[in-house]
């Protein structure tokens, strides 16, 4: 018998379907002919807790840091022991296994661990699946690869789960306990990457408490021109008192100017005009969806995260949503047609792009190089008929072809055009921008572009007609948001300081996985570290504390960033993972020591921020399940949650 062992039973089931013959039900399998489907449920086992290497480690003690397990442990989890017995009777059948775990670092680890657990020693294939349809699948099934040849991405994925186990157990307990000393009756969660996205919010809220706003004017000028009217600005010379960026710090000279200006003649002494031509976005990675998701339908993106998974489990619209990658298969171009008609003919507004597509037009979207484990989101070709979906999820199907659409547009063609007037011996400058092919544009937005500038000719004159100085103030940044955060930790290299650093960061994947950055913002909000207030996320009174009361390394990006920057090396060179949690142990016993009562209590005394609701997971003074292993708010072995 062939066995194939699934990552969740919809994708048990799409494979089964796709095997010739007559599906048999079984208890937690599917048979078909020769071939029986099995199937995990997520995360079957998971990092056993401390007080399994060691009973006398249930109880949370200082002394008893760092916890660093000799021989690591896995252990099935209370609810998956009924289908661990499935798939151990199973393999004692099987003379071959095939893993089809999800297409990425995750989904090797969660099948292959249970292969490993329950002692298979033969051959196992390596089946790929990134669309549920069933001549997807089919084509998958057709060739299936030496598993082995995944052996790096699943080290790498082990080395990451025992990693998140070793930095947020120790640093958990030690700031939990010392933070009980300090009088605060509750977990103080860290994670490697939960607690540095909670410093981004924490320094973000800081740059706006603490603010000042500081007055700047402009002044500007309606000119009259030979073919029309524009509206041109002051560009003071620096015998004005000017601020870093140009702009005008008293208001006296701008007065004194206006009051001059209407009526004054002058001339376009420089006439400057650049034509541009912009591809279309990429089709969708995860995280690229969830910030436009975000900002178009108010999504959050745990929303637009879930919202994918039923459009590609239960609907079967769309490919593997959890990718990191914005590029297609080359293959995949010559079915582009056929796949976007059969999506996309049942809905009016994509029935209209699907019109205006030239699918003889080839972007640079179709890329080999490009496509890893997965590629972009796609639509899978099945239609579509989003009257029977939920809003959100025909708003989210939407975007995904909208982005595939677009790549048979022309490129927006423009051209920006910068026009200086001399007037009264002073600078004043117009910028317009003229569309001269619209390409992909109308499937992103419906607003009015600004009006052009009219036709001009260097060297014509021009007229005041009316002049006005305007009193701005200089803004705080904003704060974040979903879409924003979102995309703070897909760009984490922008909040390093050091330029090595973040050359080096440019390079590899952000702060969080596609899978986890959703999850990481929502486990942030559910322990009372961050507040939702409309769109905004803001740091709670909690949370800053506990970032004041860490070293600082600790809270910033790029320790985490850099992980995955060796975690990556591990999965694509091949690289040994004992170096990496060699450093990690080393790093750990520094920040051990930086744990103390008193720098807890003054944080927690000082801290500024928002209230929060009492996080889950916290308990009554003196009970012992405050202190648990197991706990959900302190526990960093379901790894299919961040830390």
């Amino acid at each position: 018998m062939r066995l194939i062992i699934a990552e969740k039973p919809s994708l048990g089931r799409a494979i089964a379907d796709a095997l010739p013959g007559s599906p048999r039900r079984l208890d937690g399998a599917v048979a078909v002919g020769d071939t029986t489907v099995t199937w995990c449920l997520g995360h079957l086992l998971e990092q056993a807790p401390p007080d399994a290497y060691d009973p006398a480690l249930k109880q949370w003690r200082l002394d008893a840091l760092p916890i660093l397990p000799a021989r690591w442990k896995l252990m099935p989890r209370p609810k998956a022991r009924g289908q661990l017995a499935v798939i151990r009777k199973l393999l004692k059948e099987a003379r071959e296994v095939v893993h089809a775990g999800d297409p990425d670092r995750e989904g090797q680890l969660l099948v292959q661990e249970v292969i490993e657990h329950l002692g298979w020693k033969g051959p196992v294939s390596r089946l790929l699946v990134s669309d549920l349809n069933r001549p997807a699948v089919q084509r998958a099934l057709g060739r299936l690869e030496d598993n082995a040849r995944y052996g790096p991405l699943y080290r790498a994925a082990q080395s990451r789960a025992r990693a998140d186990w070793l930095y947020g157990i120790n640093l958990t307990r030690a700031w939990t306990v010392s933070g009980r000393q300090a009088g605060h009756d509750g977990v103080l969660s860290v994670g490697r990457v939960q607690t540095p996205v909670l410093g981004l919010v924490v320094r973000r809220d800081a740059e706006i408490r603490d603010f000042t706003p500081k007055p700047f004017f402009v002044l500007w000028a309606d000119l009259a021109v030979a073919q029309g009217r524009l509206r041109a600005w002051w560009q003071p010379g620096e015998a004005h008192p000017l601020d870093e960026q140009g702009r005008l710090l008293t208001r006296s000279p701008a007065e004194t100017l206006a009051e001059r200006l209407p009526g004054a003649e002058g001339r376009l002494t420089r006439l400057e005009s650049r034509d541009k031509r912009q591809a279309a976005p990429l089709p969708y990675s995860l995280s690229a969806l969830q910030v436009d998701a975000a900002r178009r339908h108010g999504l959050s993106a745990k929303a637009t995260l879930d919202v994918c998974q039923r459009l590609y489990e239960r609907h079967q619209l769309i490919t593997y949503p959890r990718s990191d990658c914005r590029y297609l298969p080359e293959e995949h171009f010559a079915a582009a047609r056929t796949t976007l008609e059969g999506a996309c003919g049942a809905d009016d507004t994509l029935r209209g792009w699907l019109g205006g597509a030239d699918f003889a037009r080839r972007s640079k979207a179709w890329n080999d190089a490009k496509v890893g484990a997965h590629h972009a989101l796609a639509p899978t070709g099945k239609p579509a008929d989003l009257a029977r979906l939920e809003k959100a999820e025909a708003d989210v199907f939407r975007l995904i072809a909208r982005n595939v659409l677009a790549q048979f547009y022309p490129p927006l063609a423009v051209r920006d055009i910068q026009a200086d007037f001399r007037i009264l011996e002073e600078a004043f400058r117009a910028k317009g921008q003229e569309i001269l092919d619209p390409g992909w544009k109308p499937l992103f937005t419906t607003r009015d572009q600004a009006p052009p500038l009219p036709p001009l000719t260097e060297g014509e004159p021009c007229r005041v007609e009316q002049a006005e100085v305007e009193d701005r103030e200089t803004r705080p940044p904003e704060p974040f948001t979903d879409a924003s955060l979102i995309k703070a930790m897909m760009n984490i290299a922008r909040y390093v300081d050091d330029p090595a650093v973040r050359r080096t960061l440019r390079e590899h994947d952000g702060l969080g996985t596609e899978a986890t950055r959703a999850g990481i913002i929502e486990t942030l909000v559910e322990r009372g570290y961050l507040v939702r207030q409309a769109k905004a996320l803001r740091a709670s009174r909690l949370g800053s504390a506990l970032i004041a009361s860490l070293p600082e390394a600790v809270g910033r990006p790029e320790r985490t960033a850099l992980w995955e920057q060796r975690l990556g090396a591990i999965a694509e060179r091949g690289d040994d993972p004992a170096p990496f949690l060699a450093a990690l142990i080393e790093d750990l016993r520094g920040l051990l020591g930086a744990a103390d009562a008193g720098r807890i209590r003054t944080s927690l005394a000082g801290a500024q921020g928002e209230q929060a609701p009492t996080p889950r997971g916290k308990t009554a003074k003196g009970g012992k399940k405050r202190a648990g292993p197991r706990r959900r708010s302190t526990a960093t072995h379901r790894r299919r949650r961040p830390t």
